[in-house]
């Protein structure tokens, strides 16, 4: 098979959870053992770092393998969903896994798989641990699917655990309150091995502590470190953070919920300096001022042109659209149009309720199944005063905006990852 028949196979047979949801979904461990006992526990011949949580986890994966890749280690990355490729997910030092390497394990490996019926990132979990054996990575960053007790990455046993913070997401699989959620989430701490928590509310806070308590583990809350003291916005867009360890620190991401994951990422370094990884001041500079060139991360507040400026973001629930609305509302603009677009398992009102009702809106649908249906999304999005026309393609709504804006306007694109992989698909 080429590359391009062997990802449709695999979207075919093991149904992917960002094009078909909740059917796509699959609670316990079994298959991920087996697959695990067949290639030889490839996980246990490298280290690893654990990343969860509802919103920053991407981010905080990203920085921190570049970190590590400026400190010297070769660095494997594990991450999802992917925007453009299906390789974004599966990275040594930044380069995505060869399109030859996903044929060719597809090819030897689809006799044994087939009858398991795993699902879609239960294969490419085994693919990725598989592929970062082979390349004898020094350390692999790896970012939970979803939740964390029973998500299959959760077989590793890292040299520290990361949970950026807890927000209603999933809640289908998670639970309904923040506590149920952020339980599944501390499935990933383990006996013995620390944990960064980076934010916390009332209800989630104790979930943690006893949970770390109960295994042993040591428990860092960033938060109560203060290691961030003071943060800007310089005018090229990126974020300069005054901070405990390092003053001046630049950070190539510019989003407003850069500022959490960075104050994360800073008691995540201090602990993994401590625990016998190298990792000089240069190294952290280096990682967070070219996360993006060293990662190959796209959609975070990414500017995609000037004049009228246009930017996507993959925030797609309330956690994270809070982050964007509060930054929207710090742009300088004569006219904001807002090309929008959502799943239809999200909390769709909760998120409408807090967009900015000042803006032009171009509603649409991304190219997934589980896409809201763009004349849907308009009514709902009419019952809190936002306005606009449909578009029934994201390229289609993006030109509209592009068409009806002047040279001083801001078009923001988002609502969901798949708006933000629709558009970088369009431009690539």
């Amino acid at each position: 098979m080429t590359y391009e028949e062997t990802i449709t196979y695999l979207y075919n047979s093991a149904p992917l959870f960002q094009h078909v949801g909740k059917d796509a979904y699959k609670a316990g461990l079994d298959t991920t053992l087996k697959l695990d006992e067949h290639f030889g526990h490839p996980h246990r011949k490298f280290k690893t770092i654990h990343v969860a949580g509802t919103n920053g986890k991407g981010s905080c994966s990203h920085t921190l393998a570049a970190i590590l890749q400026s400190a010297g280690y070769n660095v494997g990355l594990y991450t999802s969903p992917h925007l453009v490729d299906f390789r974004e997910r599966i990275r040594v030092n930044g380069i995505p896994v060869s399109k030859e390497y996903v044929v060719d394990f597809v090819d030897k490996e689809r006799a044994f798989f087939e009858p398991l019926h795993p699902s879609f990132f239960e294969l490419a979990t085994a693919m990725a641990f598989q592929y970062f054996a082979e390349a004898k990575v020094d350390v692999a960053v790896v970012e939970v699917g979803l939740g964390g007790r029973l998500d299959c990455t959760n077989i590793i046993r890292p040299d520290l655990s990361i949970i950026t913070n807890i927000s209603f997401d999933h809640v289908q699989f998670l639970g309904n309150t923040l506590a149920e959620i952020a339980s599944e989430k501390a499935g990933i701490i383990k006996p013995g091995i620390p944990v960064v928590i980076g934010e916390t509310t009332s209800e989630t806070y104790p979930v943690f502590l006893t949970k770390a308590q109960e295994v042993g583990a040591p428990i860092h809350f960033a938060e109560e470190e203060k290691l961030l003291l003071e943060s800007s916005v310089n005018e090229a867009g990126k974020r300069i953070y005054q901070t405990t360890d390092y003053t001046n620190l630049e950070g190539e991401l510019g989003g407003l919920c850069q500022i959490k994951n960075t104050n994360t990422l800073l008691s995540a370094i201090r602990v993994l300096q401590a625990s016998g990884y190298t990792i000089a001041e240069e190294h952290v500079r280096q990682g967070f001022a070219q996360v993006c060139s060293l990662t190959g991360l796209m959609g975070r507040w990414q500017k995609i042109q000037e004049k009228p400026t246009l930017i996507c973001d993959t925030g797609h629930n309330k956690g994270g659209i809070g982050y964007i609305v509060e930054q929207l509302s710090r742009q300088k603009y004569n006219r904001l149009h807002i090309v929008m677009g959502m799943v239809n398992d999200k909390d769709v009102s909760g998120v409408l309720a807090m967009m900015p009702a000042e803006a032009t809106y171009y509603f649409t649908k991304a190219s997934v199944k589980r896409a809201l249906d763009e004349q849907e999304l308009q009514q709902l999005a009419h019952q809190y005063q936002l306005k606009g026309d449909t578009y029934p393609s994201v390229g289609q709504a993006v030109e509209a905006a592009l068409q009806a804006a002047q040279p001083d306007d801001f078009i923001f694109v988002g609502g969901s990852t798949f708006i933000v992989a629709d558009l970088l698909e369009k431009i690539s």
